[in-house]
């Protein structure tokens, strides 16, 4: 199946869970990382059991706090 990752097209096996995409793209600090799939939020309790379609688009978000001088 193809998922849309981070804008790239790629190839991967049914079944693939948001979890394991997530240890296939060795996403830097994963326990920091928010999901989007298809532009929805995908619930952090949800990674080990949402399973991705062919046609996903899938998004890794880091949100970074700041501050103003």
């Amino acid at each position: 199946m193809k998922i849309t990752v981070a804008g790239t097209k790629k190839d991967f096996e049914e079944g693939l869970t948001i979890s394991k995409l997530i240890e296939l793209e060795n996403v830097e600090t994963p326990e920091y990382v928010t999901v989007s799939v298809n532009e929805e939020f995908a619930q952090r309790d949800d990674f080990d059991t949402t399973v991705l379609k062919d046609g996903d688009e899938v998004e890794f978000l880091y949100f970074m706090g700041g501050g103003c001088k």
